[in-house]
């Protein structure tokens, strides 16, 4: 596999260092930025997020990052999110009553689980379709959450000749999307880069897929 070029959206989230090395392990070469020349022309951008759902938007916009992600999946190249950049991909999130707009990529709304104990954080099992390109050689392994708050439905209907979503869940009080595979759109809700082994192998699975 040649080297594959990555950017990590610098929009002021935390975390952000964690992950340019768990991509750098899993092959990489790495730079984090909110250069929006260098953003549009990577191979493969990675968008991270933690805390707020109406935080991570507000970072997102202020380095223009909204518009950069739609216009590298206008042209078809590779965005991952992870975390609330997964989140954030849906048209809503609500939190503690706080309804904020989102990059509206995919339709749904992100809400809080229903769980007697959140934040869901630890590990957990995923539920990933055979034909899983990220999760290829990792079924079965266990993967890193720390979240309140998740997509619980899928509402978007593709027609052929579109190629069907690829849909995981995981379970915390109920049924909600672990990761989402959709043409150059991928997803995960739980951190790969805090999540060991199989972590890496999911970030090498994807950057397998570029190009």
């Amino acid at each position: 596999m040649n080297t594959r070029r990555v950017v990590v959206l610098d929009y002021g989230t935390g975390n952000v260092h964690s992950a340019v090395k768990a991509l750098e392990q899993a092959g990489a070469e790495v730079s984090l930025t909110a250069d929006r020349t260098q953003a549009l022309e990577a191979d493969g951008l990675l968008v991270p997020g933690v805390g707020a759902f109406s935080a991570v938007m507000s970072g997102l916009k202020a380095v223009r990052g909204d518009d950069v992600i739609d216009r590298r999946l206008a042209g078809g190249r590779p965005v991952l999110g992870i975390c609330v950049g997964m989140q954030v991909l849906f048209e809503r999130g609500v939190e503690r009553g706080v309804d904020t707009e989102g990059l509206g990529e995919w339709p749904g709304v992100v809400t809080e689980l229903p769980a007697p104990v959140l934040p869901h954080m630890g590990w957990n099992t995923v539920d990933a379709p055979a034909d899983s390109v990220l999760f290829d050689g990792i079924r079965g392994e266990r993967f890193y959450f720390v979240h309140s708050y998740g997509a619980q439905k899928w509402t978007l209907d593709v027609m052929p000749p579109f190629p069907q979503p690829r849909l995981t869940w995981a379970e915390h009080g109920g049924p909600f999307l672990a990761a989402v595979e959709n043409g150059p759109l991928s997803a995960t809700q739980f951190h790969p880069e805090k999540s060991g082994d199989a972590g890496i192998r999911l970030l090498h699975n994807w950057l397998d897929s570029l190009g």
